[in-house]
């Protein structure tokens, strides 16, 4: 029996390696990634599409790509590639504000319009969109890129509902997920200090893993949370 093919963006390291390492035994994946050294342990039996989504004809080419290869067996699409600006907005030049919404929130638009069009075919499939903590509370130095993950939470929230509206057997799945402060190669450049004051206010004292998002999306993609839609999944470690 053929495993279900997952689609997973910005696979090469952070949250992307840990959700591609947890789905790897259950799911041929189609790994998103710039660069490829981390994921060879995870070439066979798997895909592997190289892409920089900072530019719009590149993100055009893989989707084609993704349709192409892909379309007639493709499960699941989990958009988690995405950049981390942290810089006052004043200072934040013109590019550097169309380059984060061009990945963070244009790009997984894109890919889950593609993956809509191939699940509206059989009327199923999961699309999950990252977002962040920030998306609700906002955070200085982080406009824009808070911006962009709540952008990409209604975004999901109004496909789910979009998908409902237009098909009467629906069974495609829009869930977006919100972790908090994780412990990644993205968080590790936070000032020691700045991570500590982070850490303090979260009521389980400590930073997340990536291994505990990876579980989470491991389990929203499969059967068992068929009633999970529309969601924002907050992983944050009870920050409110």
């Amino acid at each position: 029996m053929r495993k279900p093919k997952v689609l997973i963006t910005g696979a090469s390291r952070g949250l992307g390696l840990a959700i591609a390492n947890a789905l790897n035994d259950d799911y041929c994946l189609i790994l998103h990634a710039t660069k490829t050294e981390n994921i060879t342990h995870l070439k066979e039996g798997n895909y592997i599409l190289a892409a920089d989504f900072s530019k719009p004809e590149e993100v055009t080419a893989f989707c084609k790509e993704l349709k192409a290869q892909h379309g007639d067996d493709l499960y699941a699409v989990i958009n988690n590639a995405g950049i981390n600006v942290s810089k006052p907005l004043s200072f934040q030049p013109e590019r550097e504000i169309d380059n984060a919404i061009q990945i963070n929130l244009k790009t997984p638009i894109q890919i889950s319009k593609t993956a809509f069009k191939i699940f509206s075919v059989k009327q199923k499939g999961v699309i999950i969109n990252m977002s962040s903590l920030v998306a609700d509370t906002g955070n200085a130095y982080q406009t824009v890129y808070s911006a962009t993950k709540a952008g990409i939470a209604a975004f999901t929230k109004s496909l789910a509902k979009e998908a409902g509206a237009l098909f009467e057997n629906n069974q495609i799945r829009a869930i977006s997920v919100s972790p908090g402060f994780i412990e990644t190669e993205m968080t590790a450049v936070i000032p020691q200090i700045e991570q500590d004051k982070l850490v303090a206010n979260i009521p389980l004292k400590r930073a997340g893993k990536a291994d505990e998002i990876a579980q989470v999306l491991a389990f929203l993609i499969s059967d068992k949370a068929s009633f999970i839609n529309g969601s924002t999944i907050n992983i944050n470690g009870g920050v409110l």
